[in-house]
């Protein structure tokens, strides 16, 4: 193939993605610290092989779009969707064409939500066209019997899964998609449009992994495991908070906030496992603010910084240390207190207390220690 033909990747990610139940389109969802879209994208951003790319979305997403991809060193450019994806990638082939994509060129169409797409896909697909044929499209074969509606076995030998990237030369893609528009068809993915056009579509292999999310149970779900330290010494003349109950004790602790250990020890390891700090960055000592403030109000906006970065807590498990005072009596009502607050059953969490026999400053009885164990999952 000549040197100055190029190769381009539409990546439709203009859909609605309404199965998937989500406050927002799916592909804009969270795959640990970046969303679908991301993540799939950058597989063709990085690719040696692909000279541009071009994001089909909902024009309420376009800014978002262009935020999230401004900082890459390849062409990213943002085309507005249209009502059905087949009418988001005519237009994404329009903008080629007026671009001055050449007949020659090669087109990989590609979901936004197939995030899961390799480079060697990428490449193979490139390849194929590259060796002079007008479409390819990447399927696997299928595992599972499948029966029609009328009850009918069919042959599963026969059958393929499709995915993408499906891979063109560019004016044949185009001309597949202008006769589908001139005879008002929708179908129901790009080869099917090259092959309605007379085009031959050869199929090569795809990748299991490479599914297309469609409902939650799709998503790679991550888990973080964070984990917190806290201590405090006594003070005279302050009330001991302890998992936002008031402990009956001639001392409390002393600290810029109401000093509660337990939740300052938990809050840690929340912040930890999603990577955001410490509350020490989150709520400086030196902001007058948070001063005498109820540990249980930092709480809460600790569980906001981790819902924003798309985590929310799984369980925990916390554990005070100190000599004195028995704190058997006040320990279901520290859970409710905590529980409430990051909005779980109490069943998800522990709170144990121990003695250190006497020994060390906790068993001298100058301060009170807290440990804390988190889990933390991704959310939609």
């Amino acid at each position: 193939m000549a040197d100055d033909r190029r190769v381009y990747a539409i990546i439709c990610a203009a859909g609605k993605g309404t199965r998937m139940g989500a406050s927002v389109p799916k592909q804009f969802l969270k795959l640990g610290s970046r969303t679908i879209l991301e993540t799939a994208a950058e597989v063709f951003a990085c690719s040696p092989v692909v000279d541009e790319v071009v994001i089909v979305t909902a024009a309420e997403y376009e800014d978002a779009c262009r935020a999230m991809f401004s900082g890459e060193e390849k062409k990213i450019s943002i085309v507005t969707g249209g009502r059905e994806r087949q009418d988001s990638i005519f237009r994404a082939l329009e903008f080629l064409k007026a671009e001055g994509a050449g007949r020659d060129d090669t087109v990989l169409i590609h979901d936004g939500v197939r995030p899961y797409v390799s480079a060697n896909l990428v490449s193979e697909a490139v390849k194929i066209i590259e060796s002079g044929e007008d479409a390819a499209v990447p399927a696997i074969a299928v595992t599972d019997t499948i029966r029609d509606t009328d009850g009918a076995t069919l042959d599963r030998n026969r059958l393929r899964r499709v995915q993408t990237p499906q891979a063109f030369r560019f004016g044949a893609v185009l001309d597949a998609y202008e006769k589908a528009d001139a005879d008002g068809y929708y179908g129901t993915d790009d080869g099917g449009l090259a092959e309605r056009a007379g085009y031959r579509v050869v199929m090569f292999l795809g990748e299991e992994k490479n599914i297309k999310i469609t409902v939650k149970e799709d998503l790679d779900m991550e888990n973080r495991i964070g984990t917190g330290f806290d201590v405090h010494a006594f003070s005279e003349g302050r009330r001991l908070i302890l998992g936002g109950v008031h402990v009956p004790f001639d001392k409390g602790l002393a600290g810029h906030s109401d000093a509660d250990v337990l939740v300052h020890a938990l809050m840690d390891a929340m912040l930890g496992a999603a990577a955001l700090g410490d509350i020490g960055k989150a709520f400086p000592d030196s902001d007058d603010s948070f001063k005498d403030i109820s540990s249980l109000k930092l709480l809460e906006e600790v569980r906001d910084m981790i819902g924003k970065a798309g985590y929310r807590l799984v369980n925990a498990d916390m554990t005070v240390i100190c000599q004195r005072p028995k704190l058997a009596p006040y320990i279901e009502e520290m859970r409710k207190n905590i529980a409430g607050v990051l909005g779980v059953e109490p069943g998800r969490i522990s709170v144990k207390a121990t003695t250190t026999e006497k020994l060390g400053f906790t068993g001298r009885g100058e301060g009170i220690a807290a440990e804390a164990v988190c889990l933390l999952e991704t959310t939609i």
